[in-house]
């Protein structure tokens, strides 16, 4: 039976938006919980939007994160397809979009981020596309069928993670891939020269044609659709369908109206808040990819982008906001399949944070572990096609203490024996 004496309102239909709420009611919170969502499908999670649902392997329904009866059954209040237009925190008061007022004791926002869009000639030309929402991969899904159909060109705009699913997915349906990508290699800014090129080598051998060192500068049409798009350098490449995916920035409109300090763009953006994922205002909390954390592990303020931030930062904020200590200081996590490639990245190394890169395994057969040492010490490591090591790599980068290097790239040396 719900206690009215207390209101929760969490702002944001994602992932972490809907963990909060599960956790709210797990921890015993008997006060009403309240959740906001500017879409009209039910709290869902990302990754099926590049990866399973996108290539077809996956129904629409695997992307929920609950069943509907669900969120009736736990007694958690939904208000979809409303945007929150305005925070009165002097009120604690949100107010939505059909200008309904709603209380709160706690808030979290856990808005997340929003595609960046092409600023060039030719954006508003049908088959230009951004991936973020439901609607965007319900659209996309049918787009790449089509144009495997008729052996049609898709140019990506970005070869980051989103960029490469894609591209993977489309070739899986038969379309002609383009990716257009201004650094030298693929995931440059994540994964380093490196093993950025591993990624290139990977795609090239499925089919899809690179363009490094370059940038979209117009997409042509005729008729109000996409033909063929330009680049910087002044080549011209075919295309029926265009995706932007040069990134994501974080939804900060509404804390900033609100007056919530957030972080400058240049370091990363977002909502600023501490370890238990509390903003400048006690009583509001932000989690997922809206929030800029405190990281106590890494010692540095870390905005992160990917699923597991999501899965585990909704149900940290959820308990923060119980009262609960909290200490946010999980391993950033992130996944990602591509054609045979399965992969699992666990740490933070920037580019410019390490000085070496150790291979353990064959990369040559794309059945190895990557690692990225400062000092000998273990930031980041990537899997790739290798299972069941990520607790251990994890181990690794909390340790924080020196490793050799040699016994690091040794497969006969058990990880576990690395860490203290």
């Amino acid at each position: 039976m719900v206690d009215a004496d207390q209101t929760f309102v969490i702002v944001g239909g994602g992932l972490a938006g809907a963990k909060a709420a599960e956790t709210l009611r797990s921890e015993g919170f008997t006060g009403r919980v309240i959740l906001i969502g500017d879409e009209r499908d039910h709290p869902y999670e990302r990754p099926p939007l590049s990866k399973g649902y996108l290539n077809g392997k996956e129904e629409r329904d695997s992307a929920f994160v609950h069943e509907a009866a669900w969120y009736a059954r736990a007694e958690v209040e939904l208000h979809l397809g409303q945007p929150v237009t305005t925070i009165d925190r002097e009120a604690r008061t949100v107010r939505l979009g059909d200008a309904t007022t709603i209380r709160y004791d706690r808030l979290l926002l856990a808005t997340g981020s929003e595609p960046r869009r092409l600023d060039l000639p030719g954006t508003d030309l049908a088959g230009v596309h951004h991936l973020r929402r439901l609607a965007h991969a319900d659209r996309l899904r049918h787009v790449l069928a089509a144009l495997g159909r008729d052996n049609g060109h898709l140019v990506i705009a970005g070869g980051g993670w989103i960029g490469l699913e894609v591209a993977a997915a489309a070739r899986g349906y038969g379309a002609e891939v383009t990716v257009v990508e201004s650094e030298p290699t693929p995931l440059h800014q994540v994964l380093g020269p490196e093993l950025g090129q591993l990624f290139a080598d990977l795609h090239t051998e499925h089919g899809v044609r690179f363009v490094f060192g370059a940038r979209l500068a117009e997409i042509v049409g005729q008729d109000g659709m996409v033909l063929a798009v330009r680049t910087d350098d002044g080549e011209e490449y075919p295309a029926h369908a265009v995706l932007a995916a040069i990134g994501a920035a974080p939804r900060t409109a509404l804390a900033e109206a609100a007056g919530l300090a957030l972080v400058d763009r240049a370091h990363g953006g977002g909502i600023a808040v501490d370890a238990s994922l509390r903003t400048s205002d006690p009583d509001i909390f932000a989690a997922g990819d809206v929030a800029a954390a405190q990281h106590p592990l890494l010692n540095t303020r870390l905005r992160v982008e990917h699923w597991a931030n999501a899965l585990h930062g909704g149900p940290a904020a959820a308990r923060a906001m119980l009262g609960q200590h909290v200490s946010y200081d999980r391993v950033p996590y992130f996944f990602s399949d591509q054609y045979d490639l399965g992969m699992e990245y666990s740490g933070w190394a920037p580019p410019g944070s390490y000085d070496q890169v150790v291979i353990r395994g064959d990369a040559g057969k794309r059945e190895f572990i990557a690692f990225w040492l400062k000092d000998r010490t273990v930031l980041a490591g990537m899997n790739v096609n290798v299972w069941d090591v990520t607790e251990s790599i994890q181990k690794l980068i909390r340790d924080r203490s020196p490793v050799d290097p040699d016994a690091l790239a040794d497969p006969s040396v058990p990880l576990e024996s690395l860490a203290r």
